[in-house]
């Protein structure tokens, strides 16, 4: 029996969040304070996720909250009083990878679901029978199983036990994400969600009897990334995934941008949406697909290890820098007329072309007519603070400013505004 997978989007913060919604997730995954693997991203305070789990319960999407680090001893009693903060606020699972870890969350949040997270290394049908004994409700592939190994695991494991897999985004260099490089070269532990990605950094080769004389493999004149992965996408393989048994379609990526989450949101729900209606559909739309998706921020692609090992041609050896196409610009936060507000990400002028990128995959060339940014007015002594002015201005210089934008087009609270890059 084929099941209908979830889209499972990451978010950073309260506005990513937002915007993965919108645009067609049906589940997030957010990290808080402490005690997730993305300790450079923003995350949540508890006030933060309660608003997030509101929102996305109001549209009918999950909400899930990552504590998967490996925890030391010092980790243990704080972990306890935070799982109690969490039950207040109840997220629909919480996923986790450390069993120490698991027994606390049983114990504190008996009534919210576990998902084992793919930090635990989970690639074999009895792993996963283990966590479901224990009373997880879903365990998350290793991303070194093939979709050949990911359906046997669906043909050993109870059909009430959940399969998560990841289908896009970065790829780790080191085994289900357990690399100490982070940790020798700059003592920031990746296991406990300090990661520095020096799998993206350039290398050379030392000979053990000739030490300071450096040895570049040569790709190109810069050297050569032995250990940048291209980017994982499954977007023209759904219908394998879905055959194989996967019931979540995860992606990568919680320090992305709104732009990156709604891009990738939009594209993966329209071919789910499509496969769903008509399989003949989907392939119909395959080339939107393609074209949109490449419209994110990007290392290349690959399908990883899917169809079989990877090869070389699974990695990019000439550079550690994304593709861009499109810059941010903003979100719009409410809009009268053709007039809009956002808080401004990246400098753009009056005069350009951009675009309105809309949650149901209508992209909207819209001219800059004019630009108004926050003055705040000064204040005197004993007099009351006073509304902010707005004066015209020809750029928009300062991220994260507040403006008003005056577009040729309309535009909707929750679009996004973007730029495309020669």
């Amino acid at each position: 029996m084929n099941r209908y997978p979830e889209l499972l989007i990451p978010a950073g913060s309260l506005e990513v969040l937002k915007t993965a919604v919108v645009f067609g997730a049906d589940a997030v995954y957010i990290g808080g304070e402490a005690f997730g693997l993305r300790a450079k991203a923003r995350n949540f305070s508890m006030e933060e996720m309660a608003e997030g789990i509101r929102f996305a319960h109001g549209r009918q999407a999950k909400v899930y909250v990552t504590a998967n680090i490996l925890a030391h001893n010092r980790d243990l009693s704080d972990a306890r009083a935070y799982f109690r903060e969490l039950k207040e606020i109840g997220p629909d699972a919480l996923i986790i990878s450390d069993p120490g870890m698991f027994l606390i969350a049983r114990e504190e949040c008996p009534g919210i679901d576990i998902h084992i997270s793919t930090q635990a290394n989970n690639v074999n049908y009895l792993t996963f029978r283990f966590w479901h004994d224990q009373g997880a409700s879903r365990v998350v592939t290793g991303r070194e199983l093939s979709l050949a190994e990911i359906r046997e695991i669906r043909e050993q494991v109870p059909d009430t036990l959940e399969i998560e897999t990841f289908v896009h985004g970065a790829m780790c260099i080191s085994y289900s994400g357990r690399c100490l490089l982070s940790n020798y070269f700059t003592g920031r532990d990746a296991n406990q969600g300090a990661c520095t990605h020096p799998c993206r950094w350039k290398y050379a080769v030392v000979e053990e009897t000739r030490p300071g004389e450096y040895m570049p493999v040569y790709e190109n004149e810069r050297g050569t990334y032995i250990f940048n992965s291209k980017d994982l996408c499954m977007i023209e393989h759904i219908p394998d995934l879905i055959a194989a048994g996967v019931d979540s379609l995860k992606v990568e990526g919680r320090m992305k941008t709104a732009l990156y989450v709604a891009t990738v949101a939009r594209t993966y729900r329209k071919a789910l949406d499509d496969y769903a209606e008509d399989p003949a559909l989907y392939e119909k739309h395959m080339p939107w697909y393609l074209e949109q998706i490449a419209a994110c921020t990007y290392r290349r692609f690959t399908t990883g290890f899917f169809y079989g090992k990877p090869d070389e041609n699974a990695q990019v050896y000439d550079s550690n820098t994304y593709v861009k196409d499109y810059t941010y610009l903003g979100m719009i936060e409410e809009t009268d007329g053709f007039c809009c507000r956002i808080e401004q990400r990246n400098k753009f002028s009056v005069g350009e072309t951009i675009e309105i990128m809309k949650p149901d995959g209508r992209n909207i060339e819209a001219v800059v007519k004019g630009i108004r940014g926050e003055k705040q007015p000064k204040e005197k002594e004993g007099q009351a603070a006073q509304e902010p002015l707005w004066e015209p201005v020809e750029s928009a210089p300062h991220s994260r400013q507040a403006l008003w934008v005056t577009l040729d087009k309309t535009a909707e609270p929750m679009d996004i505004l973007r730029r495309r890059e020669s």
